[in-house]
């Protein structure tokens, strides 16, 4: 029986390879009750933001079984994304926006869901009477503790996972599944004294290593945060207008990370590599919706988009983008006409004298 299931495993392992998954590994299922306090730590401390849904069901982030109490093991999955260009390549080029490496394709939800049902609908044939579940960020799951647990690589200091083999650029999912699958164990932390991560933080989201406060990230505040984002962070948006890469792109695991191993659903869509603020403030709802129609991108909507892209402009110090950010000043959403007046203000400073 136990050889069984490790043959199991190792045809799972290939046939989750054969699908395009660069990590796979297997974790028990039983909550951990270290990492349930953690996270009640973190939460307690509003460490969250306005992101309420993980407090709602606190109760089922606690671990595998709080979710599916029949569960016996946790099978997790990793997709590289990994870029074949530098992130930061755009930081000092202002007149065009930074979209997150991973927003730049087709949205993860879409094609490691796919990829996820393929391999449960595998494993019930070839395991009869086994049950399963699927998981890829729309759930109360907590993947990269998951993902460290199963050995598939280890949170590191800017609490993304990191793996040996591809760097900080995975896209995580799960399988909870009722069968007991022989496990991989614990993958050690491999960080180091590196602190590279928590330097590179433009607004010091990091009150400690292995601790974000979202409320200061940048990923946070441009698609989570509803509303104005507080002046205090404004001018360290810079060009960023969807999340941030830069704690991520900064981490010197990434160097044996190849663009080779990414799934090419991701490779970034042209109009996306380095798009024109100019042209982005342009978008209408309509168009918006257009334009990111199968990104991740789309989730946020155009009012919050364009909101982002209003800051961008007044760190651009690009005169050409006051007559666009002027018309947005009468824009029915009173954060996008916030966001005008607060980047006209900055882009007055630049404009020529008549």
């Amino acid at each position: 029986m136990v050889n069984g299931a490790a043959r199991l495993v190792s045809r799972l392992k290939d046939e989750a390879a054969r699908l395009g998954f660069a990590a796979c590994g297997i974790a028990p299922a039983a909550d951990d009750p270290v990492r349930a306090e953690r996270l009640e730590q973190w939460l307690g401390e509003g460490s969250h933001g306005s992101m309420d849904w993980m407090e709602t069901r606190l109760h089922h982030r606690r671990g595998p079984q709080s979710l599916w109490p029949d569960a016996r093991s946790v099978i997790a999955l990793g997709m590289s994304y990994a870029p074949a260009a530098d992130p930061l390549a755009l930081a000092g080029n202002r007149g065009r926006a930074r979209i997150s490496t991973y927003a730049r394709g087709a949205d993860y939800h879409d094609v490691v869901k796919r990829m996820l049902k393929a391999l449960a609908r595998w494993i019930v044939a070839e395991a009869p009477g086994a049950e399963v579940k699927v998981f890829v960020d729309t759930a109360p799951v907590m993947e990269k503790p998951l993902g460290q647990a199963a050995g598939i690589g280890w949170q590191g200091k800017h609490t993304n996972l990191v793996s040996r083999s591809h760097g900080s650029w995975l896209f995580l999912g799960a399988i909870y599944t009722t069968l007991d699958l022989p496990t991989d164990g614990a993958h050690p932390d491999r960080c180091g004294s590196c602190s590279a991560c928590q330097q590179a933080c433009p607004t010091q989201a990091f009150p400690a290593p292995y601790r974000l406060d979202a409320r200061r990230c940048i990923s946070y505040l441009t698609i989570e945060h509803k509303g104005p984002i507080p002046e205090e962070f404004r001018a360290a948006l810079g060009n960023r207008i969807y999340g941030c890469d830069d704690c991520l792109a900064v981490c010197p695991w990434n160097s044996f990370a190849s663009a080779a191993q990414a799934n090419r659903a991701f490779l970034p869509r042209a109009e996306l590599a380095a798009p024109r603020l100019a042209d982005l403030l342009a978008l209408d709802d309509a168009t918006f919706r257009t334009v990111f129609a199968g990104s991740p991108i789309k989730r946020i909507g155009r009012d919050r988009f364009v909101r982002n892209c209003l800051y961008a402009a007044g760190n651009s110090g690009d005169a050409t983008l006051f007559a666009p950010a002027q018309r947005l000043l009468a824009d029915p959403d009173p954060a996008v006409a916030e966001a005008a007046s607060w980047a006209l203000g900055r882009l007055a400073a630049v404009m020529p004298v008549p």
